[in-house]
């Protein structure tokens, strides 16, 4: 990244304390660098993502922990396509951060300036990727922004499609961001939206990339039914079939089949759908935790796009979200995690498949069973769904046991 680039290097971060920390130290250690930078504030990751490829600057920079609590912070890179790095450029990218910091001659320093009109460009193209035909007027939304960095967007959006928006979730203090609000605990979000007798709500992460709904009985509605709705809404568009992830719901996978579709599992992890899209030339895939990517629309995982695709399907069907959602029954998943000291390398205990087999045999062929790392804990999942409540709670119960067990005889 240097002033020879193709461009600046844009700068964005949610709402945390922090992060006025991390976009100090950024923008030093750029301009040292001889890198020029847009600072762009608040902002959403999908923003970034956005903003990144349309000012053709040379990189992204986003300094946020998404979902996490306000202690937590990190930071995201996009190439200037506005994609996020693969794994090996990040290693790469690690292994320089131990190197001794190469600085510019004085006059060679990089600029840092503000990008005053970033909040507007998102919000314009937020409202051109959907044909809202004023079917927005007659909506009544509760948009939850998780005092983080949606909550200066995220309404607007909305309100200049035409909606009437009741707005929570957007006062953030930098300590509030994710803290009993936005997709990741949307039970206030339910009980606003009842009532205010709402058609719709609306639950965003901290930084954007995540949408949780809420239909009109106050209902949550996940990522996997929010990706089932969008794509029996634009199924044309998406080249026969839907990605979704390990962890995705089987009740997705058979409804995805039954729109004469097919479904692939990646990784789990937004970059790991974006590469299988990109890999089976697919458009649209997600996540249960709400992210939703669709290429023909953006070349991120967006919050604000996703519930805007689901609008414009309600407003078009003339039907609200609860009629939506039929044709999709999720199967009973339980999800239980077992910590561990260090991270877990499963090819080293051939035995727990063995565990695995024998739990999918109970199950008898109506349900999965899936033993995953973290990708970012030092935790081993432990996944069951099946037709039967009762029995995947036993299951699971009883898997803990049987893997602590042979982790135990391992060490």
């Amino acid at each position: 990244l240097t002033r020879e680039g193709n461009g600046p290097v844009l700068i964005g971060k949610d709402t945390r304390l922090s992060g006025y920390m991390f976009e100090s130290a950024l923008e030093a250690g750029l301009s040292a660098a001889g890198a020029d930078i847009r600072l762009l504030g608040p902002m959403p990751t999908p923003a970034l993502a956005y903003l990144t490829r349309n000012t053709r600057a040379q990189a992204g920079i986003v300094i946020s922990a998404s979902h996490n609590p306000y202690e937590d912070n990190g930071i995201k890179f996009f190439s200037s396509d506005g994609r996020k790095l693969p794994d090996e450029i990040e290693l790469a990218r690690e292994e320089e951060m131990e190197k001794p910091l190469a600085l510019s001659e004085s006059g060679r320093l990089g600029k840092a300036r503000r990008m005053a009109d970033a909040p507007r460009r998102y919000i314009e193209f937020c409202k051109s990727r959907v044909d809202a035909g004023g079917g927005f007027d007659d909506l009544h939304l509760v948009v939850d922004c998780a005092n983080g960095a949606t909550y200066r967007v995220a309404p607007k959006v909305f309100r200049e499609l035409g909606a009437k928006v009741d707005v929570i979730g957007a006062s953030p203090d930098g300590f509030n961001i994710n803290d009993g609000c936005g997709a990741t605990d949307p039970a206030l979000l339910c009980k606003t939206v009842v009532k205010k007798r709402a058609d719709l709500g609306i639950a965003l992460d901290g930084d954007g990339d995540r949408l949780i709904l809420v239909d009109d009985t106050g209902t949550v509605v996940d990522g996997d039914e929010i990706l089932y709705v969008i794509a029996k809404y634009r199924r044309a568009s998406l080249n026969g079939a839907v990605v979704g992830t390990q962890m995705s719901n089987l009740g997705l996978e058979q409804a995805i089949l039954a729109l004469d579709m097919d479904f692939h599992r990646a990784r789990v992890g937004d970059r790991y759908i974006m590469e299988m899209l990109a890999r089976e030339n697919l458009k649209l895939g997600g996540e249960s935790s709400g992210h939703i990517i669709n290429l023909n629309l953006s070349c991120a995982g967006d919050g604000i796009i996703s519930a805007l695709q689901v609008i414009e399907a309600m407003t078009a069907a003339g039907k609200s979200l609860r009629d939506l959602k039929h044709g999709m029954t999720k199967y009973p998943q339980k999800l239980m995690n077992i910590k561990l000291q260090n991270r877990l390398d499963m090819s080293s205990y051939p035995e727990l498949n063995d565990v695995v087999k024998e739990a999918e045999l109970e199950l008898g062929g109506g349900g999965r069973v899936l033993l995953r790392p973290s990708g970012t804990e030092p935790l081993l999942r432990i996944m069951v769904e099946g037709e039967d409540e009762a029995k995947v709670d036993a299951l699971v119960q009883s898997l803990v046991s049987r893997v602590e067990t042979v982790l135990q005889k391992a060490v």
